[in-house]
């Protein structure tokens, strides 16, 4: 088919330029069927590998979705990760931190809710809101900090910060993907068009998606920063144009069964004694009743 996921992938090799990123199929309108084909047979692949993932009970896995608002992390999360058992998977959406979560370190909400060995977390929005909605509204500004720590550079320790995290993360057992779905303005204009004239996606539209429209310019930048700041050979980042959903969803299946691939958990082998064990349990559940 010719569609490499490496094209989407970026290490630190080479640099992220979000102006000349597609945020598009780039013409593979005449393959949606076969790619749509292709996305279901990926969840069902992706379920099967989780379910040694959690037998295994060696490596876990975290994935981040981060996107502007109308973005599709929601759908993406439903459509790619369906077939999973509700045992092996936690999905946590973060908004702002609440009075509580902000009298700590910026990471610890987070930390807590990282995946124990066997599973597969989720957190919709993650720990990079703080170089992206922190970074863009200038909230740090308003910091109480120390004298020792200069708001000036605050942003670039975050991303010491989060690269530190990451690395301790892969250090222990936890594979992360990160995915930033690269939504186009006019799309994202559609997007919110369509929540305002369908009553039943009312909801889903909010006020201050149109003020932090206003900022999607500085959002480019600091997602562009943040990525560039961040990946490595370890915990790349996988930027999937999103204006077509079908596509972003294939890509980010193809992705997450890679990953699951390389992992390629393992069904614990049964010793000897437990197969002679399982056949005395066999041979009296047969025996029941005669």
């Amino acid at each position: 088919m010719g569609i490499k996921i490496e094209n989407y992938c970026y290490d630190g090799t080479k640099a992220f330029n979000i102006k000349k990123t597609p945020t598009d199929s780039n013409g593979l309108e005449d393959k949606k069927k076969e790619l749509v084909e292709k996305t279901q047979e990926n969840t069902l692949k992706i379920a099967e590998l989780q379910n040694a993932l959690f037998a295994e009970h060696k490596e876990a896995v975290l994935i981040c979705f981060q996107a502007l608002d109308a973005g599709g992390k929601d759908s993406t999360i439903s459509h790619v990760l369906l077939n999973i058992n509700p045992l092996g998977i936690d999905v946590y959406n973060y908004r702002g931190p609440s009075a509580d979560e902000a009298s700590h370190d910026f990471l610890w909400r987070y930390h807590k809710n990282l995946p124990m060995k066997g599973k597969i977390a989720v957190f919709n929005r993650s720990y990079y809101e703080e170089v992206l909605v922190v970074k863009v509204h200038e909230y740090f500004k308003d910091y109480s900090l120390p004298k020792r720590i200069k708001k000036s550079s605050y942003i670039e320790e975050k991303y010491k910060d989060i690269k530190s995290f990451e690395k301790y993360m892969y250090g222990n057992s936890i594979r992360v993907i990160k995915f930033f779905l690269n939504l186009s303005k006019d799309e994202q204009k559609k997007r919110f068009l369509d929540r305002i004239n369908r009553p039943e996606k009312n909801w889903k539209f909010s006020e201050n998606d149109i003020k932090e429209r206003q900022f999607f310019e500085k959002y480019q930048e600091a997602f562009e920063a943040a990525i560039n700041n961040t990946s490595t050979k370890e915990c790349p980042w996988y930027v999937i144009p999103a204006d077509q959903k079908w596509y972003a969803r294939y890509l980010v299946s193809e992705i997450i069964l890679s990953v699951m691939k390389d992992i390629n958990p393992a069904y614990p082998e049964v010793s000897e004694q437990q197969k002679k064990n399982l056949a005395n349990c066999k041979k009296m559940l047969e025996e029941e009743g005669k």
